[in-house]
């Protein structure tokens, strides 16, 4: 089954923690930090001094909204941890930091209202194949038995969950665990390794039981294993260690270990097991089908610091790397290393070199983006990792409050979307708006924030405009004349247009039954110019479609028709001609999927009429237990802040995709607040 790694050195290691919101992932990392003497002390999120979590918006929010990398030593081998955000806003944060990391921890509790977050995560780890650790944090404060908690958990992973310790307790209260593979007690002590002690004999039957429990799954992937336990032969511990690792590198179980991180207990049973059984940077490579024999470096993520400049926190998956190293990217463009820092936090000490597993800030690649692989080898190679940020689900339009910081707040923009590429920003050419996309309120927030912030620049933001269109119900005739004498050569323009509704979705349809010159061919193209351009603004204020226009008559003066005076004997014909039809506006309708835990179906499919949405039916979530799929059509006026609702209604898991499905008619109060507020804006 392997070799177990015992004392020998493996190489730095980088692990990332991941966990729903709140579940203690800053915490942990504080405390692993504080006892591997990265720090003097342990502090409290609440203090606002931790090491992650140190940006004036996550303190401000008191969440985690970017990935932070802390590198410390145990034991004698490097250990890189990144701590991940929770909120599924920032959960992109977590897909480059991943796809580098040899194993998760991931951070949990017993709260069912949490089993769907953790799936979640769950899922993404799987994806990337990526080994993992379950951490059940705040046994202090559970009610239910650890063993109980597995149970409810276990849904949320697709492979087994294999508990490793069982808690120690004393007039109810946990005091500290017993390690089910060394059959040996830990009495926890509040910031300081926990004492070791003998099972207590109360203890020793319960131990027993769970210890088989674990052998049992070990011995689903090892035959030899397995006639021991038939043949009632007690394993060496040492095979026990081997399967342990073993199965956990393979993916084949999650191991779980218990502790409260806020009291520094059970931390260091974790970086043990972390040093043991953690797959190091070859495993990563060959997961990743990373070439041999050259320097490879993966970028997890690019950070712009106030005084440094931009920083892009990587992986050294191989090879070696100096300073002023040259790497090339697989597009062909060369990067030059400008310093090598170790990270902690926002601390960063600088480095002459870094080795194979090392993960290290890489200063001003200017032109290297996130999730982008750089090679030693002159052409690069191909990238090993591909990221596709999901659809935006909340927006809204910006400009700065002061014309003169437009190309202030663009550039500061731009940098925001080389830290998080999640973000997408657009310009709007029918309301000429700004549109900045994102994850969720919140996400859209700390970026608002950082503007404002870190950049200086005060933001003026408001919901994006609805691309309302109009159209007509009714054909009419309309003669359109343009005539004007002011000295030399005069303006004259003779056009008789019809115009007619077309079906939905057609667009704009021109056409002419000109005969006998009466409009020179010449002028033809200019009356469709006009016309072309008076539909970009119709009777109600906004563009018009789905209209045919047929020039059927006319008259023209040889000496002062022009280009010019048709383009504006059509738009008189139109603007005259476009009120005798009654015009009517039209919404945008969308076709909106949205993926939820079953629990809250109904909630979610209470929720689709009261935004003027039509259920078109829902169904379970293919391969995703627990999970539905909702269809149904919304006008896309009232998808602005359906994630907010979506959200609210399944504790933070929910979301959906929107696609255009067709135009609908809109009239009555909604239409005329629509026509109010376009005169409004205009």
């Amino acid at each position: 089954m392997g070799t177990r790694a015992g004392g020998r050195r493996t190489g730095p290691k980088c692990i990332a923690i991941v966990g729903p919101f709140a579940s203690g992932k800053t915490t942990l990392l504080e405390a692993i930090l504080a006892r591997t003497g990265a720090i003097p002390r342990q502090n409290p999120v609440s203090s606002g001094n931790t090491v992650s979590d140190h940006s004036p918006e996550a303190r401000a929010h008191a969440m985690s909204v970017e990935a932070t990398f802390a590198t410390t030593d145990f034991m004698g081998e490097q250990l890189t941890f990144v701590d991940c955000p929770g909120s599924i806003e920032f959960a992109f944060e977590a897909e480059p930091v991943l796809a580098a990391c040899d194993l998760a921890v991931v951070v949990a509790e017993a709260d069912e209202k949490k089993i769907p977050a953790l799936q979640l995560i769950m899922r993404k780890l799987d994806d990337l194949a990526i080994p993992r650790i379950l951490f059940l944090n705040k046994v202090d404060k559970a009610t239910a038995g650890v063993r109980e908690t597995l149970k409810m958990l276990q849904p949320a992973s697709s492979v087994p969950l294999l508990l490793r310790q069982i808690p120690v307790r004393k007039d109810g209260i946990v005091i500290g665990s017993i390690d089910l593979a060394l059959e040996r007690a830990y009495i926890y002590r509040e910031y300081a390794e926990s004492e070791v002690a003998e099972i207590p004999g109360d203890d020793k039957a319960r131990e027993l039981e769970a210890r088989f429990s674990m052998l049992e799954t070990l011995a689903d992937h090892d035959d030899h294993l397995m006639e021991q336990l038939l043949e009632e032969i007690e394993p060496p511990k040492d095979a026990i260690f081997d399967d342990l690792s073993a199965d956990l590198r393979a993916g084949a179980v999650t191991p779980v270990l218990i502790g409260t991180a806020e009291k520094g207990n059970g931390v260091l049973r974790l970086l043990k097991a972390i040093r043991h059984d953690a797959p190091d940077v070859e495993a990563t490579r060959k997961r990743l089908g990373a070439p041999d024999g050259q320097t490879v470096v993966q970028v997890m993520k690019t950070i712009h610091t106030a005084h440094g400049g931009k920083l892009s926190v990587s992986r050294v998956l191989s090879g070696q790397l100096a300073d002023a190293a040259e790497l090339f990217l697989s597009n062909g463009d060369t990067a030059k290393v400008s310093g090598i820092y170790r990270m902690l936090g926002k601390d960063q000490s600088k480095l002459t070199s870094a080795k194979a597993g090392d993960t290290v800030a890489l200063g001003k690649l200017d032109n290297v983006k996130t999730g982008q692989t750089l090679s030693s080898a002159k052409g690069g190679i191909r990238p090993l990792v591909t990221l596709e940020p999901p659809q935006p689900v909340f927006a809204f339009a910006l400009r700065p409050k002061e014309r003169k910081d437009e190309v202030k707040m663009s550039a500061a923009i731009q940098r925001l979307a080389e830290e998080d590429p999640s973000l997408s920003l657009r310009h709007n050419q029918d309301s000429a708006e700004t549109v900045l996309s994102g994850h969720g309120e919140m996400h859209l927030r700390v970026v608002r924030e950082r503007l404002e912030g870190k950049n200086q620049i005060p933001i003026e933001g408001h919901a994006p405009a609805v691309p309302y269109r109009e159209t007509i119900r009714k054909g009419a005739q309309q003669r359109g004349r343009h005539k004007k004498q002011s000295g030399g050569h005069g303006q004259f323009g003779d056009v008789v247009i019809e115009i007619k509704p077309l079906p939905r979705g057609s667009g704009f349809q021109f056409s002419d039954t000109i005969t006998g010159g009466v409009v020179p061919k010449t002028y033809i193209q200019s009356v469709e110019t006009g016309i072309r351009d008076y539909l970009k603004t119709g009777p109600l204020g906004f563009p018009v479609v789905d209209v045919a226009v047929n020039l059927s008559d006319g008259s023209y003066h040889a000496v002062d028709s022009s280009d010019m005076a048709f383009q504006m004997a059509a738009k008189l014909a139109m603007k005259e001609g476009m009120a005798a039809c009654s015009p009517v506006l039209l919404e945008p309708i969308m076709k909106v999927e949205i993926v939820t835990p079953s629990d809250a179906t109904s909630k979610i499919i209470a929720l689709i009429p009261q935004r003027r949405g039509q259920i078109l039916g829902y169904d379970a979530r293919p391969d995703w237990p627990g999970w539905d799929v909702v269809e149904a059509t919304m006008p896309q006026a009232e998808i602005g802040d359906l994630i907010i609702e979506l959200r609210s209604a399944t504790a933070g898991v929910a979301s959906y995709k929107a696609a255009f499905d067709h135009m609908a008619e809109l009239t009555g109060r909604l239409a005329d607040e629509a026509m109010n507020a376009n005169g409004k804006a205009a």
